[in-house]
């Protein structure tokens, strides 16, 4: 992952400096795309350990996300 954000920041500073050519703009969106889908799983996977707790203990986690986390168990077991 931070060699692909090096790459980014590279070629990122060559398009301010002097601009990029047709495969370099190719390849840095392709770069932005994996560095970006790899966020948002990051982000994902974040949230699906989340429970949240009302003022008074109680579990309140919205019906859609426990039912995610209970596909992803399934799919760590089998």
């Amino acid at each position: 992952m931070i060699q692909i954000l090096a790459r980014i920041n590279e070629l990122a500073k060559k398009e301010r400096e002097t601009g990029l050519t047709n495969a370099e703009r190719v390849e840095q969106q392709v770069l932005r795309e994996d560095y970006l889908r790899e966020i948002r799983g990051q982000v994902l996977k974040s949230f699906e350990g989340l429970t949240i707790i009302d003022p008074e203990g109680n579990d309140v986690t919205p019906e859609k996300v426990r039912q995610h986390q209970v596909d992803e168990m399934r799919k760590l077991l089998h």
